[in-house]
């Protein structure tokens, strides 16, 4: 089978405020690097929109509506000081859910092994009623509550491995005990979550916070030693990744010292608990990443090892 490549260009329309490090030249970028020849044999689609019914699956009515409501005709709204609302934001957001739903669907009905969502805005911060962190919806969280839904997975994991703790997941999933949610994350640093203690009311939560200043070997520990194990013994039927990659040691957010190949090897163990649980089956979804070389070339390498994995 092939790997799946989602985005549209509707998410380019979300338009922060200049200086913002949530900018449209991100994803700018990666579509133009996902367009070289090195990716030609990526099967393409365009992001459909999510319906009203994709959001109510993590959030309620509430939000929804106050997200609707919020989106100006024109110009931008300030939700918070750093999430930003523009004309084009409503229809990017429901994209990049759109695009959780459909790479969920492609993986568990066959049509191909693995996905990448190039989306924007990200979505590990947004709570169940409340937008922050640059974010609208939780996206890979709406994924996989449609893969225990609407495809029959009974266990899903979630791996986030952003440098900032997914707070909006950990919330959104507190309560279900059919979602591993596993996140290493530099910590102390925004939003302030994530704790080794925050455990889920089911014991669903897996948090790995890390020190300023984590290399490769720390890295790498901590996954071979922690996560990748807890994520082998709960045997998903689907494994999410919330792909942020601004823990790269060049990112102007964070402080974590990792490199592209790091993203290369992780997408790789990835990929063997992938192949040993769930006939290869991974989503992954596009959250931070904000030094444009660095997020480009880490993508690369993730997308890459996607491909040659679900070749």
């Amino acid at each position: 089978m092939t790997s799946l490549l989602l985005t549209h260009n509707d998410c380019l329309n979300h338009l922060t405020p200049t200086g913002h490090p949530e900018q449209v030249a991100r994803l700018q970028k990666l579509q133009l690097e996902l367009s070289t020849p090195r990716f030609s044999k990526l099967q393409r689609e365009d992001a459909p929109l999510a319906d009203d019914a994709h959001i109510l699956l993590a959030h309620p009515a509430t939000h929804l509506e106050r997200i609707k409501s919020a989106a100006p005709a024109d110009g931008s709204v300030s939700l918070d000081a750093d999430t930003h609302m523009s004309a084009g934001s409503l229809h990017a957001a429901l994209r990049a859910v759109g695009a959780n739903i459909r790479a969920v669907d492609a993986v568990m009905q066959g049509q191909v092994s693995n996905t990448f969502c190039a989306i924007r805005p990200p979505g590990h911060h947004a709570e169940a009623e409340k937008p922050m962190g640059f974010c609208l919806f939780g996206n890979v969280a709406i994924g996989a509550k449609h893969a225990l839904e609407n495809h029959g997975a009974d266990r899903v994991a979630i791996i986030d491995f952003d440098v900032h703790h997914g707070n909006g997941t950990q919330d959104l999933l507190w309560d279900e005990s059919r979602i591993l949610f596993a996140s290493t994350h530099q910590m102390p640093l925004y939003p302030g979550t994530g704790a080794a203690t925050q455990t889920g009311a089911h014991h669903n939560i897996l948090n790995y916070p890390l020190a300023e200043g984590c290399s490769t070997n720390t890295m790498k520990a901590a996954y071979d030693g922690t996560i990748l194990p807890a994520i082998d013994a709960f045997e998903p039927d689907l494994i999410l990744i919330s792909a942020g990659f601004d823990a790269h040691k060049n990112d102007p957010l964070a402080g974590l010292e990792w490199q592209v190949e790091d993203f290369r090897w992780l997408t790789g163990r990835i990929c063997d608990l992938a192949d040993r649980h769930c006939n290869g089956r991974i989503v992954s979804t596009l959250e931070g990443g904000y030094d444009l070389d660095a997020l480009t070339a880490s993508v690369a390498a993730h997308v890459e090892t996607l491909m040659e994995r679900g070749a």
